[in-house]
């Protein structure tokens, strides 16, 4: 865990798609449950327009989330897209109601799934493809075969994997060029630690998702709140500066259906913390 005081503010996805670090979720604008449209949509247009008016130039999302209503969203929301601007989104979670995921990792299923964000995005290529997670029944060879073949036909610029441990990134770093991985991870659940190290050492993107617990880490009341005082700055913001400072790799994507949240969680961005700081959010875990 570095104690440094500075970071990068951009990262370079697999080598060659720079963005800034600090980039926005897009699984809450849709309905409850992660299901249907949002019941503000206008509201939700408007927060991914200020997302992008704000600086940011990443975007995450998935054909799930919806499904596929987060990926029209920001397709009527921001198409056409500005320079520079990456989306990523995701396949291998199929939706049969609100709250409900189960992996599907069929390499045809996955193919069919590009070819749909493909047209709600109404782009010719995917920034990145993440497999969103494993199907136990299916081989990883074939799931992140069928986005290494994508890829070779020009849809596809990068493939990333979603909620794996360390011998599934290194078995699908084996497979294909493996450009991010997404794990679920913050200031007081670490235990990604070993992925967080092998992608840093690596150069492999790693986006923390729950990035601040949802709010949890935001209480008043919460370990965090302490500082935040100290540096006249919000218990979510330091939450994802110390995000930002854990290791140069991290693009923490916070989500929220509010334009004021946004601009808050983005504040973070020109947030430095101290070593002793960091020392102090680390002795959480």
């Amino acid at each position: 865990m570095t104690s440094s005081t500075t970071h990068p503010d951009t990262f370079a996805l697999g080598g060659d798609l720079t963005v800034h670090r600090l980039g926005y979720g897009a699984m809450q604008i849709t309905g409850d449950g992660v299901w249907g449209p949002p019941a503000d949509r206008e509201g939700a247009l408007a927060v991914l327009r200020a997302a992008v008016e704000q600086g940011v130039d990443f975007l995450d999302t998935a054909d799930s989330y919806g499904p596929q209503v987060s990926e029209q969203l920001i397709h009527d929301a921001l198409h056409p897209y500005a320079d520079g601007l990456v989306v990523a989104t995701k396949a291998g979670l199929t939706r049969t109601g609100p709250g409900e995921w189960l992996p599907v990792g069929r390499p045809e299923y996955l193919k069919q799934q590009v070819e749909l964000s493909l047209r709600n995005l109404d782009v010719e290529r995917i920034d990145l493809i993440q497999l969103h997670r494993i199907d136990p029944q299916v081989p990883l060879a074939d799931s992140l075969g069928a986005f290494a073949e994508l890829k070779e036909q020009g849809k596809v610029r990068h493939v990333g994997v979603s909620e794996v441990s360390l011998d599934e990134l290194k078995q699908a770093q084996g497979i294909t060029e493996i450009a991010s991985v997404q794990n679920l991870y913050n200031l007081t659940n670490r235990q990604s630690q070993d992925v967080l190290d092998h992608a840093t050492a690596e150069g492999i993107a790693f986006i923390p998702w729950f990035p601040i617990a949802t709010g949890d880490l935001a209480k008043p009341d919460s370990p965090v709140a302490d500082i935040a005082r100290e540096l006249d700055a919000s218990p979510s913001q330091v939450a994802l500066a110390w995000l930002l400072q854990t290791s140069p790799v991290v693009l923490p994507i916070p989500g929220t259906k509010s334009v004021e949240h946004l601009t808050e969680n983005l504040g973070a961005a020109s947030l430095t913390l101290s070593a002793e700081d960091v020392a102090r959010l680390d002795a959480l875990a």
